[in-house]
């Protein structure tokens, strides 16, 4: 699956602010953290702890549960997580629901809901048709801290792997790439 570039992730979070706080939270926890579908739509309100800035979230298959920040991100407002929390639960109904996403019901949010969601902000901010999956967000969050050169353990940890050969599908080296850091290094040692 091919990664949503930076400017993709905005345009999606662009579409999505413009139309629900609800949806911009969802999504962009979704790439922040690297939740699949059916892991955003399992969060409860007592997951999120505004006052510790984290999230809790317990992994699908066998992933780890792991408690994480609500990043802040004072350059791009369109990815400060906190802010998008915030107004998010401004807005959200106190309808006795424990989910932190709820549909307009009142009920629990499902991921085909959060499925087709994704797919009409995705195709609305101009996005490739085999990209409109929401799945693509945990890739793409993997993908740009590879290429952003984190240490991998700490992108496993960021992802929820518990094992480092889940996190290494992201590390794909060009040809070109592992010739140049050959290089590089001999040239430090010699």
């Amino acid at each position: 699956m091919n990664p949503l570039t930076p400017t993709e992730i905005l345009a999606v979070l662009k579409m999505a602010r413009a139309h629900s706080a609800r949806d911009w939270a969802m999504i962009l926890s979704a790439y922040r953290h690297g939740l699949r579908a059916s892991e955003v739509c399992d969060l409860r309100l007592a997951d999120i702890d505004l006052k510790a800035e984290s999230v809790s979230i317990r992994r699908l298959k066998g992933s780890l549960h792991t408690v994480q920040p609500l990043y802040q991100h004072k350059g791009q407002p369109l990815l400060d997580e906190g802010r998008a929390l915030r107004c998010w639960l401004r807005e959200r109904p106190a309808d006795g629901v424990d989910y932190l996403c709820t549909s307009q019901k009142g009920e629990r949010l499902w991921r085909s809901q959060f499925l087709r969601l994704f797919q009409e902000y995705a195709a609305s901010a101009g996005i490739a048709p085999e990209k409109c999956h929401p799945h693509v967000l945990k890739h793409s969050l993997a993908t740009h801290l590879v290429t952003g050169n984190m240490n991998l353990a700490w992108v496993k940890q960021c992802l929820g792997h518990k094992a480092i050969s889940s996190t290494m599908k992201y590390t794909l080296v060009t040809d070109a790439q592992a010739t140049q850091a050959a290089q590089a290094a001999l040239m430090r040692l010699y």
